[in-house]
Protein backbone atom coordinates (compact mmCIF):
# COMPACT_ATOMS: atom_id res chain seq x y z
CA UNK A 1 0.00 0.00 0.00
CA UNK A 2 1.22 3.24 -1.28
CA UNK A 3 0.46 6.21 1.06
CA UNK A 4 1.33 9.68 1.26
CA UNK A 5 2.41 10.97 4.80
CA UNK A 6 -0.64 11.85 7.03
CA UNK A 7 -0.92 14.57 9.38
CA UNK A 8 -1.73 13.55 13.12
CA UNK A 9 -5.93 14.32 12.98
CA UNK A 10 -5.51 12.06 9.28
CA UNK A 11 -3.67 9.66 11.27
CA UNK A 12 -6.32 9.77 14.19
CA UNK A 13 -9.38 9.20 11.49
CA UNK A 14 -7.62 6.59 10.37
CA UNK A 15 -6.65 4.12 13.37
CA UNK A 16 -9.77 5.24 15.22
CA UNK A 17 -8.33 7.02 18.17
CA UNK A 18 -8.88 11.06 19.69
CA UNK A 19 -6.41 13.01 17.93
CA UNK A 20 -5.91 14.39 21.63
CA UNK A 21 -4.63 9.92 22.55
CA UNK A 22 -2.51 9.91 19.26
CA UNK A 23 -1.03 13.70 20.47
CA UNK A 24 -0.58 12.01 24.00
CA UNK A 25 1.55 8.92 22.94
CA UNK A 26 3.36 11.30 20.12
CA UNK A 27 4.26 13.81 23.56
CA UNK A 28 4.82 10.76 25.72
CA UNK A 29 7.83 9.57 23.16
CA UNK A 30 5.70 6.06 22.73
CA UNK A 31 5.89 6.75 18.76
CA UNK A 32 8.01 8.71 17.10
CA UNK A 33 6.81 10.57 13.91
CA UNK A 34 8.77 12.28 11.50
CA UNK A 35 8.34 16.32 12.38
CA UNK A 36 8.21 19.05 9.72
CA UNK A 37 7.74 22.36 10.48
CA UNK A 38 5.84 22.04 13.70
CA UNK A 39 3.95 19.02 12.22
CA UNK A 40 4.02 15.37 12.62
CA UNK A 41 3.46 13.04 9.66
CA UNK A 42 2.70 9.44 9.73
CA UNK A 43 4.01 7.33 7.49
CA UNK A 44 2.72 3.24 7.00
CA UNK A 45 5.50 2.05 9.13
CA UNK A 46 4.45 4.95 11.75
CA UNK A 47 0.74 4.44 11.63
CA UNK A 48 0.76 0.29 12.16
CA UNK A 49 3.24 1.35 15.06
CA UNK A 50 0.62 3.56 16.70
CA UNK A 51 -2.05 0.90 15.82
CA UNK A 52 0.03 -1.24 17.84
CA UNK A 53 0.40 0.90 20.68
CA UNK A 54 -3.80 1.82 20.82
CA UNK A 55 -3.57 -2.36 21.16
CA UNK A 56 -1.58 -3.20 23.30
CA UNK A 57 -2.71 -0.09 25.20
CA UNK A 58 -6.60 -1.33 25.01
CA UNK A 59 -4.81 -5.03 26.18
CA UNK A 60 -2.50 -3.75 29.06
CA UNK A 61 -3.51 -0.80 30.34
CA UNK A 62 0.76 -0.50 30.45
CA UNK A 63 2.51 2.72 31.16
CA UNK A 64 3.64 4.83 28.34
CA UNK A 65 7.38 3.52 29.50
CA UNK A 66 6.86 -0.20 28.97
CA UNK A 67 5.05 0.47 25.60
CA UNK A 68 7.15 2.58 24.01
CA UNK A 69 9.84 -0.74 24.85
CA UNK A 70 7.20 -3.16 23.34
CA UNK A 71 6.37 -0.90 19.94
CA UNK A 72 10.26 -0.49 19.50
CA UNK A 73 10.90 -4.41 19.98
CA UNK A 74 8.12 -5.02 17.57
CA UNK A 75 8.55 -2.56 14.71
CA UNK A 76 12.20 -4.50 15.06
CA UNK A 77 11.18 -7.16 13.10
CA UNK A 78 11.58 -7.89 9.56
CA UNK A 79 8.93 -7.20 7.10
CA UNK A 80 6.78 -5.25 10.14
CA UNK A 81 5.71 -2.69 7.92
CA UNK A 82 3.96 -5.09 5.32
CA UNK A 83 2.02 -7.04 8.25
CA UNK A 84 3.51 -10.26 6.99
CA UNK A 85 3.87 -12.11 10.08
CA UNK A 86 0.59 -12.75 10.91
CA UNK A 87 0.46 -13.07 15.02
CA UNK A 88 3.65 -11.64 16.96
CA UNK A 89 4.19 -12.87 20.49
CA UNK A 90 5.96 -10.54 22.98
CA UNK A 91 7.12 -11.42 25.92
CA UNK A 92 8.41 -9.83 28.67
CA UNK A 93 9.92 -9.91 31.93
CA UNK A 94 9.08 -7.94 34.64
CA UNK A 95 10.51 -9.49 37.61
CA UNK A 96 13.30 -11.77 38.13
CA UNK A 97 11.67 -14.22 40.05
CA UNK A 98 8.00 -14.26 38.03
CA UNK A 99 7.37 -15.67 35.06
CA UNK A 100 7.31 -13.84 31.86
CA UNK A 101 4.51 -11.67 30.31
CA UNK A 102 3.46 -13.05 27.11
CA UNK A 103 1.18 -11.15 24.51
CA UNK A 104 -0.08 -11.97 21.77
CA UNK A 105 -0.44 -9.34 18.97
CA UNK A 106 -2.51 -10.09 15.84
CA UNK A 107 -0.52 -8.02 13.44
CA UNK A 108 -1.87 -9.35 10.01
CA UNK A 109 -5.22 -8.38 11.33
CA UNK A 110 -4.46 -5.14 12.87
CA UNK A 111 -2.53 -4.08 9.27
CA UNK A 112 -5.48 -5.52 7.24
CA UNK A 113 -7.91 -3.26 9.99
CA UNK A 114 -5.63 -0.16 8.82
CA UNK A 115 -5.90 -0.87 5.22
CA UNK A 116 -9.30 -1.28 5.40
CA UNK A 117 -9.66 2.68 6.93
CA UNK A 118 -7.41 4.03 4.74
CA UNK A 119 -9.86 5.97 3.09
CA UNK A 120 -10.72 7.65 5.87
CA UNK A 121 -7.86 9.74 5.55
CA UNK A 122 -9.24 12.12 2.95
CA UNK A 123 -12.33 12.69 4.94
CA UNK A 124 -10.44 14.28 7.87
CA UNK A 125 -9.37 17.15 6.29
CA UNK A 126 -6.43 18.87 8.55
CA UNK A 127 -6.72 22.55 7.91
CA UNK A 128 -3.43 24.75 8.66
CA UNK A 129 -4.26 26.60 12.51
CA UNK A 130 -5.65 29.79 12.08
CA UNK A 131 -7.97 28.81 8.66
CA UNK A 132 -11.68 28.79 9.38
CA UNK A 133 -13.72 27.48 6.76
CA UNK A 134 -15.80 30.08 4.34
CA UNK A 135 -19.03 31.90 6.14
CA UNK A 136 -18.28 30.72 9.82
CA UNK A 137 -18.74 33.92 11.37
CA UNK A 138 -22.29 34.64 9.51
CA UNK A 139 -23.06 31.18 10.33
CA UNK A 140 -22.22 31.67 14.31
CA UNK A 141 -23.85 34.95 14.40
CA UNK A 142 -26.92 33.63 13.33
CA UNK A 143 -26.93 31.18 15.20
CA UNK A 144 -26.50 33.67 18.19
CA UNK A 145 -29.60 35.95 17.17
CA UNK A 146 -31.66 32.45 16.51
CA UNK A 147 -30.65 32.15 20.29
CA UNK A 148 -31.23 35.37 21.43
CA UNK A 149 -34.75 35.25 19.69
CA UNK A 150 -35.68 31.98 21.68
CA UNK A 151 -34.71 33.81 25.19
CA UNK A 152 -36.87 37.17 24.37
CA UNK A 153 -39.28 36.08 26.57
CA UNK A 154 -37.18 35.03 29.54
CA UNK A 155 -36.28 37.36 32.62
CA UNK A 156 -32.80 37.29 34.00
CA UNK A 157 -34.04 35.96 37.22
CA UNK A 158 -35.39 32.94 35.05
CA UNK A 159 -31.92 32.29 33.58
CA UNK A 160 -29.71 32.23 37.02
CA UNK A 161 -32.17 30.44 38.85
CA UNK A 162 -32.22 27.56 35.71
CA UNK A 163 -28.50 27.78 35.43
CA UNK A 164 -28.17 27.39 38.97
CA UNK A 165 -30.63 24.72 38.55
CA UNK A 166 -28.25 22.52 36.31
CA UNK A 167 -24.99 22.91 38.00
CA UNK A 168 -26.76 22.12 41.56
CA UNK A 169 -27.96 18.40 39.39
CA UNK A 170 -25.10 17.96 38.02
CA UNK A 171 -22.55 18.64 41.22
CA UNK A 172 -24.38 15.18 42.34
CA UNK A 173 -22.64 11.88 42.10
CA UNK A 174 -24.72 8.78 41.25
CA UNK A 175 -23.72 5.38 42.62
CA UNK A 176 -25.08 3.12 40.95
CA UNK A 177 -24.92 -0.68 42.52
CA UNK A 178 -25.89 -4.09 41.09
CA UNK A 179 -25.73 -7.02 42.76
CA UNK A 180 -25.30 -10.37 40.94
CA UNK A 181 -27.93 -13.21 42.29
CA UNK A 182 -25.23 -16.53 43.40
CA UNK A 183 -26.86 -19.65 44.49
CA UNK A 184 -25.61 -20.80 47.47
CA UNK A 185 -24.98 -24.57 48.92
CA UNK A 186 -27.02 -25.63 52.01
CA UNK A 187 -24.97 -28.11 54.03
Amino acid sequence: MEIAELKLKQASAVLGVPPKDLQNLVQHRVIRPRRRAGLYYFDRNMLLQAKVVTYLKGSLDASSAYLAKFTKAVARLPDFASGQPAIVRLQAKFYPDAPPLMVMIPLGALAAELERRLPLADVARDLPRGRKRPGWKREFLKTLSDASADLRDVSEKQLLDAIRRVRSQRNKPELTVVVDAAETATA
